[in-house]
């Protein structure tokens, strides 16, 4: 197999004990082999170092999975929580972008990649930080992928953690299943949906997958579920709109004459009935928020530009699910130690 995509960022050489005897290629298989035992040597602690390490999966692309990955990190960091970020997408990496962190260069010491800071104090790692032209394609045969994402594992410097949040790319594929193999002590899987039908059948594939690989279901999370809408009127009065599919919505204006209510753009309550059927948890449900795309595109996540709007209290509520189900508790006060 050819180098490991990342091993030229390093500038290190790793000290092999001199043989003179040796040829260059047995100096080059005894180096290989160097490398991989003091990589065994870092997961081995990085296990130890990092407290909760859950994965976020969805069978489908489109349904917001990045964003969801982020914001899980971004509401553990609010937590006061010491949280990592790692893009295992490597042909479409795109986190830093959303968090706004895309021009930021990756420290390498002793052979070590140290992830870059995004907001809350976040500790991201992608492989977009080592791509020199965004717009020119990633195209790799299987198997240099996946030894870059062993390297993800093993060669970067996360030092000790709280939460490990591992955003994948869409699909059952081979970085989930390498990132289980490889990296130990995987707390779980968070699965990411959307309400309409199609969504939900490949995120029943994703939850038999993860329990095929034996990695706890921590449970589905629904996304673009609503999108509310507010007004005003007249104290008392009563507020019509026609809805999706031409089904009219009624809303009653409270005593300062405001109102609201939820247009199901993409149905409803489809994340919660799979979870139910496949007897995993319910983690809870995600508004359809424009801001999360205008978030995106200027690297200014939800959370951070609105901390306390809709999206952010149902991340945090979604948080306080996935901490229960670790049995960490829950309350605003929660620390994972």
């Amino acid at each position: 197999m050819a180098d490991s995509p990342i091993s030229h960022h390093s500038g290190e050489q790793v000290d092999v004990p001199a043989d003179p005897n040796a040829s260059p290629e047995q100096r080059a298989q005894m180096e290989q082999a160097y490398q991989q035992m003091q990589r065994k040597l870092r997961i081995t602690k990085m296990d130890e170092d990092i407290k909760h390490k859950i994965m976020v999966l969805s069978g489908k692309g489109g349904v917001g999975k990045s964003t969801v990955a982020t914001g899980l990190a971004l509401s553990l960091a609010r937590k006061g929580m010491s949280v990592g970020l790692m893009d295992i997408d490597i042909t479409g990496p795109n986190i830093p972008k959303m968090l706004g962190i895309e021009e930021s260069d990756l420290n390498v010491e002793e052979g070590q990649i140290f992830p870059a800071i995004g907001p809350h104090g976040v500790k991201v790692i992608s492989m977009a930080f080592l791509l020199e032209d965004p717009d020119k394609p990633v195209i790799w045969r299987g198997p240099i992928k996946l030894g870059a994402i062993q390297q993800f594992i093993g060669d970067v410097a996360w030092g000790e953690l709280d939460a490990l949040i591992i955003d994948f790319p869409p699909g059952t594929s081979d970085e989930p299943l390498t990132v289980s193999q490889n990296l130990p002590g995987i707390d779980g899987v968070v699965i990411v949906t959307t309400p309409q039908e199609v969504a939900l059948l490949d995120s029943r594939k994703s939850i038999s997958f993860a329990k095929t690989l034996s990695v706890p279901v921590l449970g589905v999370v629904e996304n673009m579920s609503g999108y509310k809408i507010r007004g005003t009127a007249s104290p008392g009065d009563e507020v019509t709109v026609i809805g999706p599919g031409g089904v009219p919505i009624s809303a009653s204006t409270d005593d300062d004459g405001t109102w609201s209510m939820t247009l199901d753009v993409f149905k409803s309550g489809g994340g919660a009935h799979a979870a139910e059927d496949l007897g995993v948890p319910f983690l809870g449900s995600l508004p359809f928020d424009p801001g999360i795309v205008r978030g995106g595109d200027d690297g200014v996540h939800r959370i951070v530009a609105e901390p306390e709007g809709d999206t952010a209290l149902a991340f945090d509520g979604i948080v306080e699910n996935v901490l229960e189900t670790l049995g960490e508790g829950s309350g605003s006060s929660v620390r994972i130690t």
